[in-house]
């Protein structure tokens, strides 16, 4: 458990925060914004016909609250287009992770760039790439200092 920023106690920054938290880092509005905790409340309002406020949202997002109901977790699911397994499926939940962080990474101009004009490549054009990626990645690394 983390501090919390306002030094009102822990937070806990891994399980069902956690996973509320990608959502909202990866998954944006179409101006590339994130969602408010307003936004999403609404929405998952609408959906459940539940009670459903932003403080609540938010004491899920920072883990002061970590027992929803089965019905708002469906409905975050649905708001922020993930299955509903995202939640309640640890295997599925991680490889959904792993898709949200894809899906973060081709945010990226750069990333988004060099996937797309690679799709065209042959096996050993991929190979080529992804061998010249793992050699920069190295100098790279080595070249920042080290946090010791």
């Amino acid at each position: 458990m983390a501090e919390s920023p306002r030094g009102d106690g822990p937070v806990d920054t891994s399980g069902l925060a956690a996973k509320i938290e990608a959502l909202f880092q990866t998954v944006r509005r179409p101006d590339r914004e994130q969602y408010t905790n307003e936004e999403v409340a609404r929405a998952c309002r609408e959906a459940t016909g539940e009670s459903f406020s932003t403080t609540y949202l938010w004491q899920l997002r920072t883990g002061r609250r970590d027992n929803p109901t089965k019905r708002h977790l469906e409905a975050l699911a649905r708001f922020f287009q993930v299955p509903p397994a995202y939640f309640f499926d640890e295997r599925q939940g991680a490889e959904i992770a792993k898709e949200l962080a894809l899906l973060g990474a081709l945010r990226d101009a750069g990333v988004r760039s060099l996937a797309l004009r690679a799709v065209n490549l042959s096996p050993e054009g991929l190979d080529t790439v992804s061998e010249l990626i793992d050699v920069i990645a190295r100098r790279d690394s080595a070249r920042r200092p080290s946090s010791s």
